[in-house]
């Protein structure tokens, strides 16, 4: 699969990796994804992004809720809310924990095992499965490569943390749709530094 990916994809995958040891992390999950991806530039998914309005402060949001999500242990707003009308209050519970553990002490690597070796990190389950939509992604729309778009669609499918945060900022699987087209199967055709010609695949 890999091969056929753009030099903006593998791009993405290798800053993910460095995303998720930044914060102390050995494994990579969709959120390190998608921190990777906020930081494309002059690339499809980087257009995208700023197509739906997200860029400068909006970005920074995103790390920010990923971030507190981190903090719950992975946990989504939604799955937090479900809980809070249970009676927990998982604020509360990750106060506590963090008082007597420390900041962030909720936030350890909880996907530990079974990952995936590539390259310096261990993907975990919720990335690989990202990376396997990306590629069904760039199947249905025709595409001969999978680039950094692909990845973001992908995310955008995928129920969880990732998924909601983009939501939560406006970006939608229908909205990236909407900006991107629903493919032509041209395989090369894109934006700037897709990178298009390397991931061909005879």
């Amino acid at each position: 699969m890999f091969e056929r990916f753009t030099k903006d994809a593998r791009a993405v995958v290798q800053e993910a990796v460095g995303c998720a040891e930044g914060v102390g992390e050995g494994v990579v999950g969709a959120e390190h994804l998608v921190l990777a991806l906020l930081e494309r530039q002059g690339s499809r998914a980087s257009f995208a992004l700023a197509a739906l309005g997200l860029s400068g402060a909006g970005k920074e949001s995103v790390r920010r809720a990923l971030g507190e999500a981190r903090r719950r242990a992975g946990l989504s707003q939604a799955e937090t809310d479900a809980l809070a009308g249970l009676g927990i209050d998982v604020t509360e519970i990750v106060a506590r924990v963090e008082e007597v553990h420390g900041a962030g002490a909720m936030s350890g690597d909880r996907r530990g095992r079974g990952g995936r070796r590539l390259g310096r990190g261990r993907f975990g389950e919720d990335a690989k499965a990202v990376l396997e939509r990306a590629l069904r992604v760039a199947v249905a729309r025709r595409d001969r490569h999978i680039g950094d778009e692909h990845l973001l669609l992908a995310l955008s499918l995928r129920p969880g943390v990732a998924a909601e945060v983009l939501a939560d900022h406006g970006v939608t699987h229908e909205g990236l749709v909407r900006v991107l087209g629903s493919g032509d199967g041209a395989g090369g055709r894109g934006g700037a530094g897709e990178g298009g010609g390397e991931a061909r695949v005879g």
